[in-house]
Parts: C-alpha cells; sequence; structure tokens
C-alpha cells in the first residue's frame, strides 16, 4: 500500500475523526441546536455556528458527485500508485467528501458520475491511521 501522509496531533478538530477511522468507523457530526449535518470534522456548526454537536458513525455508502483521474504525480506516497482518483462522493447521511475511488482496472474508463460506492479503510505501509478510500458497490 501507499504511504500517503498522515495525520499530525494534537488537532483538536480532527483527532475524533482520525480515531474513528484507526477504528474502522467513518465518523461524522450533527448540530444538535439546527441539525445540520457537519463535514469536515471541526469544533463548531457551520450553519449557526453552535458548539453543540454530535459525532455519528455514517454507513460509509453513497455516490460519486463527481471525480478527476489523475495520470501522473511527483509526490512522494503517490508516485507509485500510476492513475489513481480523485472524487467527491456524497454519503447518504448527507454530505460530501473528498477522497478516491480504488479498485477500478482503468480509472479513465470504469468509474462514472452516480456509481454507488463503499468505504474502505486503506493501510499504509506506515503510520497508525488508514486512508478513508471508497470502492464501487
Amino acid at each position: 500500500m501507499p504511504n500517503r501522509p498522515q495525520p499530525a496531533f494534537p488537532e483538536p478538530n480532527t483527532q475524533e475523526y482520525w480515531e474513528g477511522v484507526k477504528a474502522g468507523e467513518l465518523r461524522y457530526q450533527t448540530c444538535n441546536d439546527c441539525s445540520n449535518v457537519v463535514f469536515t470534522p471541526r469544533r463548531h456548526c457551520d450553519r449557526c455556528g453552535g458548539t453543540n454537536l454530535a459525532t455519528k458513525v455514517s454507513k460509509g455508502e453513497g455516490e460519486v458527485y463527481t471525480y478527476s483521474v489523475v495520470r501522473q504525480s511527483g509526490m512522494p506516497g503517490f508516485r507509485e500508485m500510476g492513475a489513481y482518483t480523485v472524487a467527491y462522493v456524497d454519503l447518504d447521511e448527507g454530505f460530501r467528501v473528498l477522497t478516491s475511488v480504488v479498485g477500478a482496472a482503468d480509472p479513465t474508463k470504469d468509474i462514472k458520475i452516480g456509481d454507488r460506492v463503499k468505504v474502505e479503510f486503506e493501510k499504509q505501509d506506515s503510520g497508525d491511521y488508514p486512508i478513508p478510500v471508497f470502492r464501487q458497490v
């Protein structure tokens, strides 16, 4: 597996999210004041500004909203991957995540907008935290 960048702690906004990833969970937040779904992790609601947030666990299922194929990358941790996708996935719980769709034989032809996908946690050669990626279902 690749060696993608790892989070650096302490990081009060995202540490709970990354601990969830380590446990095989895709966590998100909801605002107890206005019911807004909050993602990416933060300490306040981006709709009402409230700090009364609840952490929930996503089923990890959704659909590809849009994507792009990176054909070359000179960045360490990505160079050895060859062509790969960078995608926005709309999760069924109502939030969008920037991620990668993995497992396609040819990412330039085999991934389509609207494809149903499910989260997987890609272990890294080094580091404690897997990376959440999505696979077509």
